[in-house]
């Protein structure tokens, strides 16, 4: 099954484009890059024309329920961790796992997170190895860089199944390195990276719809053994217009030695 939605995507320009997040102090004071609206047909997961694989996609869905019930506050962080390290020890053959982010987002005009409408991959290179560092330090960064290691996102509703801007994914295979666009993250305090991605008609989108809160997406963000990273965006598509709740998730990253 095919539904049509929009997305936001990246443009070549002939200078190295950034995010500026609270520009002169001001929080929530942004500078972003331009985008270009396009309409895309996205391919529904649920139906076996568009299975995913995790190992040749970068990928994949899976039902995995969550004992937190209440993602506010902090007390729920080190119970979910431990879910999310079982998941990844589960479904990717991970041999460690650390939980670094978690990131609520909710799509109303009045909340500090909305969903990232434009079509991206959360590390360069460069990116990802200063991140290794932060949360490693350097020593023991080194020994985990002369192995396999990951950056893997983990995305869940919550509160509600999804009916509006749900997560979508490019199928690596269908994406050109010359489509890839560098983009800076410039703080008031520090730097960080982007993979930005251009339009191209080849792309092949999937999702899987009416996600619940006992579904989960997980995907690759880096990965030093070459694996690609997924290009991901939420999606401008609406499944049911009588239902109004506006769409509620959590994203997790995490760094995995294999």
């Amino acid at each position: 099954m095919t539904q049509t939605g929009t997305v936001n995507y990246h443009v070549h320009k002939p200078f190295r484009q950034a995010f500026e997040i609270d520009v002169d102090g001001i929080a929530g004071n942004l500078i972003q890059p331009e985008f270009a609206a396009a309409k895309i047909a996205v391919q529904d997961q649920r139906y076996e024309e568009a299975a995913t694989d995790f190992a040749a996609d970068g990928f994949a869905f899976a039902r995995f329920p969550t004992g937190i019930s209440d993602f506010k506050g902090d007390t729920w962080q080190s119970r979910y961790d431990a879910e999310l390290a079982d998941l990844l020890l589960q479904e990717v053959g991970a041999k460690e796992v650390i939980t670094f982010d978690h990131t609520v987002r909710i799509d109303d005009p009045q909340a500090k997170r909305r969903p990232a409408r434009h079509v991206h991959s959360d590390y360069s290179r460069d990116g990802a190895q200063k991140r290794l560092v932060d949360i490693l330090g350097h020593e023991k960064a080194d020994e985990w860089a002369q192995g396999h290691y990951a950056f893997i996102n983990i995305w869940r509703p919550i509160a509600n199944p999804i009916n509006s801007a749900p997560l979508g994914f490019i199928r690596p295979s269908t994406v050109k390195e010359a489509d890839w666009i560098v983009i800076d993250l410039i703080y008031p305090d520090r730097k960080g990276q982007v993979m930005g991605l251009a339009k191209d008609a080849a792309h092949e989108w999937i999702y899987r719809s009416r996600m619940t809160p006992d579904e989960v997406a997980f995907f690759n963000i880096y990965d030093n053994s070459g694996r690609p990273g997924v290009g991901h965006s939420a999606i401008d598509l609406v499944e049911d217009p009588t239902v109004t709740t506006p769409r509620q998730s959590i994203e997790s990253r995490t760094l995995v030695r294999y």
